[in-house]
């Protein structure tokens, strides 16, 4: 069927609604945006589903959600799951309860029943509920820190990790079989509710949850000593964290928490930000303003779902606020955790640090440092996930840390998801902790530094939007696959990883080996003195993304040789854009 046929048949057909019918009626004169809404279905990827909301088969709606859904019960039943129901969670962007509330009325009618939070939930905290109800799948309704008008659609195992294979594969060969939007089925609530299908859920989470968090403290007593002087600045940029980080930081006894008025409450909108990514610096406006205002120590943004953190430390020298990158504010956690728990507990002999392969090498360097073995792991959290699960079932491995690039990290099991909220209590409490030394958490940032070297890592990304955008990405990746460099800037090619062949070449001797990780579209150039380029396409968006990372003897050779490789990265990309 081609994109016009699909646009008539949405408009003709009596199962779509009245509005979605009118919207598709107010877009009849635009042919480029018909083509884009129907040329393809939203792909569920290993990620679920994310994009636009609006009507079409390639946007997030209803319609579209409840047949990822079918799908999804198709497969549980198929594996004779469906006895113990699904956690379903949603953040605060617009339609999530309503794509939640389709989602769970889905399950329902398929005979599976749906524990739905009662208002909005950070991601962890669905991981978290999927483990401790004992449910076979979960689903959280968020597009992270998209803008506004996306919204998206994530499927968790009964580990609580993201789909992950086998399972991702069958979930989406069921989502792909259903191809009549009319042959999903659904009920409604009330009927749901009298069958026991559909529970509401949410203090009965949120207290356990928590607790988990509170166990992982390491130095309550730091907390205690400088409660009355720790200022911390928090915003949740509209989304889920405000409750649950306010909550566990006051539980512990933080008396100085103060929030962004203006960003406090949910707003799918997003209206003091073009997009709410704490990775972003205009994320931070209002929150750095407020930070100086109070003299605050540190200034703390998760983005809507809660999972990412962003972080600015104060330098007590200066007064400046500095911002910590994602591989920063990670390292600063897991090499504070580590320590500590070496210094009170001891380490066990198999104690796992897992990063992604496109995060720093620091984090190699100090889990050598402490003697305990560096995991890497394909990119997105789920594979971090997938790595613990696989240290429990093996009984070999005892995980002590993970973090990936993106402004997430883990430091505990409860969950199998990155966690803005535990992310925010652990840097307090070590901010707490280094100011009964006399530090600040910068302080503790250029001691790892001058410990193990100057690590600079950085991102860019290319977007390329539409049909021609992707087939533009696939095209630069092939060539790149193709054409290995031998030189990227001022620096030689060592090793080229490509982990959709799963292959090492080790470009002097020409030996291959194979990567040891799952298919992916993803190529890696290691360079001399642990320099690292890495480019690989988006799994959320459409863009290119470029990583890469440099280690010097100080933070202004580090800034100078990763400007110069960033610049000899986009040398090589520019020209094949045409």
């Amino acid at each position: 069927m081609s994109y016009r046929e699909a646009y008539e048949s949405w408009l003709s057909n009596p199962y779509f609604d009245e509005d979605t019918k009118e919207e598709l009626r107010s877009i009849a004169n635009d042919e480029k945006e018909i083509e884009d809404r129907f040329y393809m279905d939203l792909e569920f990827g290993t990620a679920g589903l994310r994009g636009v909301i609006g009507a079409g088969t390639n946007r997030m709606n209803v319609y579209t959600v409840r047949k990822a859904t079918q799908g999804l019960a198709n497969y549980i039943i198929k594996v004779g799951a469906q006895a113990k129901g699904v956690a379903i969670a949603y953040d605060s962007r617009r339609m999530s309860p309503e794509f939640a509330n389709e989602a769970a009325l889905c399950l329902a009618a398929n005979g599976i029943k749906a524990y739905i939070f009662e208002s909005l939930r950070p991601t962890p905290e669905l991981s978290y509920a999927v483990r401790y109800l004992g449910c076979t799948a979960g689903i959280n309704v968020t597009a992270s820190h998209n803008p506004p008008e996306y919204n998206g659609y994530k499927v968790y195992w009964e580990d609580g990790a993201q789909i992950t294979p086998p399972h991702d594969g069958g979930i989406m060969a069921e989502v792909k079989a259903v191809t009549d939007y009319a042959t999903t089925k659904t009920m409604s609530k009330e009927d749901a509710v009298a069958a026991g299908l559909y529970e509401v859920i949410g203090a009965n989470i949120d207290d356990p949850y928590i607790a988990e968090l509170k166990k992982l403290v390491l130095n309550q007593d730091a907390i205690n000593a400088v409660a009355d002087d720790l200022k911390i600045v928090y915003t949740p940029l509209h989304g889920t964290g405000n409750i649950p980080v306010r909550r566990v930081l006051k539980e512990l006894g933080f008396k100085h928490v103060y929030v962004v008025p203006e960003q406090e409450l949910p707003d799918g909108n997003f209206p003091t930000v073009s997009y709410p990514n704490p990775e972003a610096a205009e994320a931070f406006t209002l929150g750095l303003g407020m930070a100086k205002e109070l003299d605050a120590d540190l200034v703390l943004a998760t983005d809507p779902d809660a999972d990412r953190l962003g972080v600015y430390v104060k330098d007590s020298k200066t007064g400046e606020y500095h911002s910590l990158t994602g591989n920063m504010s990670g390292c600063l956690i897991g090499a504070y955790e580590i320590s500590q728990r070496k210094e009170k507990q001891g380490l066990p002999a198999d104690g796992a640090f897992v990063k992604s392969i496109v995060s720093t090498n620091l984090a190699d360097a100090i889990a050598a440092d402490y003697g305990v073995k560096l995991y890497e792991v394909l990119t997105g959290f789920k594979f971090i996930g997938q790595k613990m699960l696989e240290f429990e079932t093996k009984g070999n491995g005892t995980y002590l840390f993970g973090m990936e690039e993106s402004y997430g990290c883990l430091p505990g099991t409860y969950c199998r998801d990155k966690d803005a909220v535990v992310a925010s209590m652990a840097l307090c409490e070590a901010a707490a902790y280094y100011k009964t030394q006399g530090k600040t958490l910068w302080d503790a940032m250029l001691d790892l530094y001058e410990k193990y070297g100057y690590y600079k890592d950085d991102v860019k990304a290319i977007t390329l939007k539409g049909i021609e955008g992707l087939a533009k990405i696939q095209e630069i990746m092939t060539t790149l696959r193709d054409n290995t460099p031998a030189q990227i800037g001022e620096h030689k090619v060592l090793k080229a990883r490509d982990y959709k062949k799963d292959t090492i070449t080790d470009l002097e001797t020409g030996a291959v080996t194979p990567t040891g990780l799952p298919n992916s579209n993803v190529l890696y150039y290691e360079l001399p003195d642990a320099a690292w380029v890495c480019f690989r396409p988006s799994g959320t968006e459409p863009k290119l993304k470029f990583y890469y990372g440099v280690k010097a003897d100080s933070m202004e050779a580090a800034d100078a040789k990763a400007a110069e490789l960033g610049a000899a990265v986009m040398a090589i990309v520019e020209p094949m854009l045409g």
